[in-house]
């Protein structure tokens, strides 16, 4: 197979305790088979301590966290099972993380996820360099669908290379990759289509918006399960959107994580439109844009149920139709620099 690494992959390192935030709270900590059954031979006061914390949930070995926080976590910020056993004690997760593995079989991809603010920065300040390629056996037999994954890697490239294109304010950008979505549906769904003309499609985009409010988008998200006061703070403290060069990061990051997602279930552009919900949300927030968007990662891409409803709501929602995203897109065309 082939493994795909970000040319930032490598440069991510831990921060351990100058952390501004740490991983080892506010989420339970589940524990893979291998090292459980580590942690129940381990002797002495430490391996105590291990599993009084260590319990099943639905059959899952799970650390629970005490007082929002994992309790093998030191007052000074490091972790006690790294501080006395080293990095390869840890469970599964927690070596892993923010590290990404999309594992398709016969091609891997690698990445950072932003709920890490370190990872948050390298991705949003420097997300651009060549892919390092190289090689590796194979993990599976594919089973996807071939014709639609090719579709889907193909309409991922232009999709970048849409959002990178500088010429045109970042409303407009945004905009157009609403409607890219579509035309990239269409075509993975077998459809023929003729060749996407960006000015044509920018026409098409003004001809189609209404005025969208950002206050439902809100009120939308203040619904989900929220983790963190510090989110709904944030939620409460909005301001018109501004598009910054971060915002367009911010696009990139999401496309490279999301799109070849649509090969499971055909279903693009729900994705785009998550993407762009996305963008306007963490663009729409006041304070600095990299700890906005680390949050938001935290609260969104980390709960299963809140992605899943924000795809459903792409669809179902009065609140997120075409013509409302594209109106915020197109009437508050607010851009800066960073």
């Amino acid at each position: 197979m082939k493994i795909r690494e970000p040319a930032y992959y490598r440069s991510f390192h831990c921060l351990a305790g100058s952390c501004p935030d740490t991983c080892c709270q506010a989420w339970d900590i589940q524990v893979d088979p291998d090292t459980a059954a580590r942690y129940a031979a381990l002797s002495g006061p430490l391996g105590e301590e291990i599993r009084s914390n260590l319990h099943l949930e639905d059959g899952e070995p799970i650390i629970t966290l005490r007082d929002g926080f994992c309790p093998m976590l030191r007052s000074d910020g490091l972790c006690k099972v790294q501080a006395n056993l080293g990095e390869e004690a840890l469970c599964q997760v927690c070596r892993d993380f923010p590290r990404l593995n999309h594992d398709y079989g016969d091609f891997m991809e690698l990445g950072l996820e932003m709920s890490c603010p370190e990872a948050a920065r390298i991705l949003l300040t420097d997300p651009d360099g060549p892919d390092v390629l190289r090689d590796a056996p194979d993990s599976g037999e594919p089973d996807y669908d071939h014709e639609a994954m090719t579709v889907l890697k193909a309409t991922r490239e232009a999709a970048l290379s849409l959002v990178s294109d500088e010429s045109r304010p970042l409303g407009e950008t945004f905009a157009l990759l609403l409607l890219y979505g579509c035309h990239a549906q269409a075509l993975l769904d077998g459809e023929e289509a003729p060749d996407f003309d960006p000015e044509d499609a920018l026409e098409t985009a003004r001809t189609l918006a209404k005025p969208g409010q950002l206050r439902p988008v809100l009120d939308f998200f203040l619904e989900l399960d929220i983790l963190t006061e510090s989110w709904r703070d944030l939620l409460g403290r909005p301001h018109p959107p501004v598009f910054s060069p971060l915002s367009r990061n911010l696009a990139k990051y999401l496309i490279r994580r999301y799109w070849l997602q649509a090969v499971s279930d055909y279903d693009l552009y729900c994705r785009v439109k998550f993407i762009l919900i996305s963008c306007i949300l963490v663009s729409s927030l006041e304070g600095d844009f990299i700890d906005t968007a680390h949050l938001w990662s935290k609260e969104i891409e980390n709960d299963a149920d809140n992605v899943d409803a924000i795809l459903d709501a792409a669809y179902e929602s009065h609140i997120f139709t075409d013509d409302k995203i594209l109106g915020l897109f197109l009437e508050n065309p607010q851009d800066s620099t960073v």
